[in-house]
């Protein structure tokens, strides 16, 4: 059996985040279109086989067993400096976007979910994605927005979500792991907004979703989910509209 550790070269504490994002770099460079080199389909194959079994928490702990792999999940700072102090300590924008995503991947995920709520309710212009480069506020931007869904704060998940896609929308190509995004993003909009969040927010959400290219049958289905909302809110002229641009598509 392969050491999947070394396979994604994570360390054998490594959280559940670090080990997505280690999967997402290694595919991009292994996968074959992205990399335009066939020969390494067995490498990437490893890497897929790796993932798998490390991202399920029972299949890794039969492996950790294994091994003989003690796991511990305490983190320490191997410095002298302490960056996540230093991070915790500013108050300007750009230390506090850093910090949520210091916080998110280093097993302090609560602490990056209150940091990033606390920033948008008091900060109407905060934005995580231009302190990032486009790859990292990609990877980091979905994990955090999976540990939104984790709490059940599916309206701050879905506009963190949003800006990942419409970023994507504005370069010529994709990367590899942007499908995973989309497909993610429509679990949220078709499972948890509709009686999960207040009527108005279901509103805000449906109407950003329509912007977001998903095609004629998703379209549908959030302007007929839009009228329910609509006639729950005692407009019934405007549900009448939304219903039949439903039924066109």
């Amino acid at each position: 059996m392969k050491d999947f550790y070394k396979t994604l070269s994570v360390r054998p504490n490594a959280t559940l985040a670090e080990i997505k994002r280690a999967y997402r770099e290694k595919v991009k460079l292994l996968h074959p279109d992205s990399s335009g080199d066939g020969s390494k389909s067995n490498e990437f194959n490893e890497v897929v086989q790796a993932y798998r079994v490390l991202s399920d928490a029972r299949q890794r702990s039969i492996f950790d067993e294994s091994f003989f792999i003690k796991i511990r999940r305490t983190y320490k700072d191997a410095d002298s400096f302490n960056y996540y102090d230093w991070l915790k300590a500013r108050d300007d924008e750009e230390s506090r976007a850093k910090f949520i995503f210091y916080t998110l991947m280093h097993q302090k995920e609560d602490e990056a979910v209150a940091e990033f709520k606390r920033m948008q309710m008091n900060h109407a212009e905060f934005s995580l994605k231009k302190w990032f480069t486009r790859e990292d506020f990609m990877d980091y931007g979905y994990i955090l927005a999976e540990e939104l869904v984790i709490r059940g704060e599916y309206y701050d998940a879905f506009i963190l979500l949003e800006q990942i896609i419409k970023m994507e929308y504005s370069y010529q190509y994709f990367y590899i792991f942007f499908p995973e995004v989309i497909d993610f993003t429509l679990t949220i909009l078709k499972k948890n907004i509709d009686g999960v969040i207040s009527d108005e927010l279901a509103l805000d959400v449906y109407e950003r979703a329509l912007d977001l290219e998903f095609g004629k049958a998703a379209d549908s289905f959030f302007l007929r989910k839009m009228s329910e909302e609509y006639h729950r809110l005692g407009d019934d002229a405007t549900a009448e509209i939304c219903l039949r641009e439903s039924k066109k598509l």
